[in-house]
């Protein structure tokens, strides 16, 4: 983990956090969704005829991860709608740093030394706290618990397949391009069945923040990609998910959900557990 890319990784998660703040802001989840993904979609076409062709190798990562992504956004819609975001957004990114770092060992070899693994458990650790700060003085929903954990285990699930892919493509910017443009078709197009002739009426009111929305997702998630060919992906994936302290601090700005002290405390276990993967790296 060099300094470019902590730094890379960082600012993914203030991009990402922002993304996901402005899906959970637009009301129907479906027309936020439908916005983000198809925005996506149009960048990745807009970006093919300039990027590299992903070698035959990255193609069964690429349509694999897909084909998750498009679970992690149904489920990610669930989440928003059963629950808070500052609830929500945290319990979906805490719970994948971990499992990352199980898949990686099982299928990519990347078995963490002592200062990563205590740098992960730390960034856990506060991850963990921030989410659990989410349920205190309520009682637990658990629809809204369980939809979130789902999202997480799609995010850890993509985090991998994607690891592996872009480091086979050759072209992380020709990954992107075609994963977006790959993905970012199903929710469009379930948005184009359901609401028929109604489809540019029922976004235009969106339009504008929507497609911010999906800028952010696109180089959100390029970031991360050129991140994992430099490092290996447990320390990208708990670095990544600083943004649940972004995110926590969105959700105490702009939608004015609680903050306090016991999130400070967890992001200075983030902070400490950054500074030793930085050690490692």
């Amino acid at each position: 983990m060099t300094p470019v890319v902590t730094a890379a990784v960082l600012l993914a998660a203030v991009t990402h956090a922002s993304w996901n703040a402005i899906a959970h802001r637009i009301t129907d989840k479906l027309v936020g969704f439908t916005l983000i993904s198809g925005g996506g979609m149009l960048i990745g076409l807009a970006m093919i005829p300039f990027t590299a062709m992903p070698v035959a190798g990255a193609w069964p990562y690429l349509l694999g991860s897909a084909c998750i992504h498009i679970a992690y956004y149904a489920l990610l819609m669930t989440s928003f709608r059963l629950g808070d975001f500052g609830q929500a957004y945290p319990i979906a990114r805490g719970t994948a740093p971990l499992v990352v770092t199980v898949l990686a060992a099982l299928f990519a070899h990347e078995v963490p030394d002592g200062w990563a693994a205590a740098g992960i458990a730390l960034s856990c650790a506060g991850l963990t706290g921030v989410a659990l700060w989410g349920l205190r003085g309520r009682r637990p929903d658990w629809p809204a618990i369980g939809a979130a954990l789902a999202t997480g285990l799609t995010i850890a699930a993509y985090t991998v397949v994607d690891g592996l892919g872009v480091r086979a493509s050759g072209s992380s910017l020709g990954y992107i391009a075609w994963l977006m443009a790959v993905q970012g078709i199903v929710i469009p197009a379930y948005a184009l069945h359901r609401w028929r002739g109604r489809l540019v009426p029922v976004l235009r009111p969106f339009a504008r923040v929507g497609l911010l929305g999906a800028a952010l997702s696109v180089a959100a998630y390029g970031l991360v990609l050129w991140a994992q060919t430099r490092a290996e992906l447990a320390p990208v994936a708990a670095l990544r998910e600083s943004s649940i302290i972004v995110g926590a601090a969105i959700g105490a700005v702009f939608f004015k959900e609680r903050f306090g002290a016991p999130r400070i405390a967890a992001a200075g276990l983030l902070v400490v557990g950054i500074g030793l993967m930085l050690h490692a790296g």
